[in-house]
């Protein structure tokens, strides 16, 4: 009888900790914002899939700056941000290039990385609209 009852504690625990990490993984997701881009320029981005080691929730997140020169340079400082907290895993999905030009209210994502090939910019373009709802966003996989 008490083995039974030590089984059925257990398992009645583990299902609250399994609960526990689900629900903290997706807060965790949830609190990284989607998009982050300089405001103005041409540069290098990355589309990047930010996993939870918990579960199987992920998220993909836009980052795009000036001062990169190679797509890596973005996507080795954001996971490593990321990945520092612990319990998340990057991966980058592609790359391209951004033209941002905030005074026209304009965004045209295009290109492809060398490194990391080119990103599904109609996935990045949605992201990118929810964020800039009043901009003209727009893409094309022509161009470097």
């Amino acid at each position: 009888m008490k083995g039974s009852l030590a089984v059925l504690n257990f398992t009645i625990v583990f299902g609250f900790y399994s609960i526990a990490f689900t629900t903290m993984s997706a807060e965790r997701l949830a609190k990284i914002p989607e998009v982050d881009l300089d405001p103005n320029g041409v540069f290098k981005y990355v589309l990047i899939r930010v996993h939870s080691k918990d579960d199987d929730s992920y998220v993909d997140i836009v980052r795009g700056y000036a001062w990169a020169e190679y797509h890596a340079d973005i996507y080795d400082r954001v996971a490593g941000e990321l990945e520092r907290g612990g319990g998340l895993d990057c991966e980058c999905l592609g790359g391209g290039r951004i033209r941002h030009d905030s005074a026209e209210k304009k965004i045209h994502v295009y290109g492809y990385s060398m490194g990391f090939g080119r990103a599904k910019h109609a996935v990045s373009t949605e992201k990118i609209k929810a964020c800039y709802s009043d901009y003209e966003v727009t893409w094309a996989d022509e161009g470097y």
